[in-house]
């Protein structure tokens, strides 16, 4: 049985963050060949992957993390990077209320601070607080916070949303979060 859990966290670590890690360099847009990467996995020691796994992958990705070109050469990770490049995100007026889920250790910088992408390009935030809860479980303890994204977007602030529903912003500053 193949571990499809396990390479797909290892092509969001190759896409994302660590293109250098299998052999292969991303464009200015974030894509990667994809005969490349399937290469590079190979060489990596306990993974296997040909085109048929990596369609599976991206296919089945509850998150929706990846992307391939009409012809399938080329793959990409639709959001979440640390390496600088442009997935050609469009601007988009958000909804009033978007949420941030994170753990309850971090909620007294964030209150302090706002919100910030840290190693990420982007800040993201969930459209339902089902998602942000998620989120924010993988940090401890989940805290919410609520974005009033409406004020915002009408106060010069821009919003983006990637390919798989995910709202990006470069940062929240702290008068536009609130707890609930």
């Amino acid at each position: 049985m193949k571990d499809l859990k396990k390479t797909s966290v290892l092509i969001a670590l190759i896409l994302r963050h660590k293109p250098e890690a299998v052999g292969i360099t991303l464009d200015e847009h974030g894509w990667a060949n994809v005969s490349e990467l399937i290469a590079g996995i190979n060489k990596t020691e306990g993974y296997s992957i040909d085109m048929e796994t990596l369609e599976e992958i991206v296919r089945t990705d509850n998150k929706q993390r990846y992307s391939f070109n009409e012809d399938k050469t080329l793959i990409r990770a639709n959001q979440g990077h640390s390496v600088n490049v442009d997935v050609e995100l469009k601007e988009a007026e958000p909804p009033e209320q978007l949420f941030h889920g994170t753990g309850e250790k971090f909620v007294s910088s964030i209150c302090k601070e706002g919100l910030k992408p840290k190693s990420r390009l982007y800040v993201h935030l969930s459209k339902d607080k089902e998602t942000a809860e998620k989120v924010g479980a993988r940090h401890g303890k989940p805290h919410i916070f609520f974005v009033h994204s409406g004020k915002m977007f009408r106060a010069g602030y821009k919003f983006y949303l990637s390919e798989n529903g995910v709202w990006l912003t470069k940062f929240v500053p702290p008068e536009f979060l609130g707890e609930r």
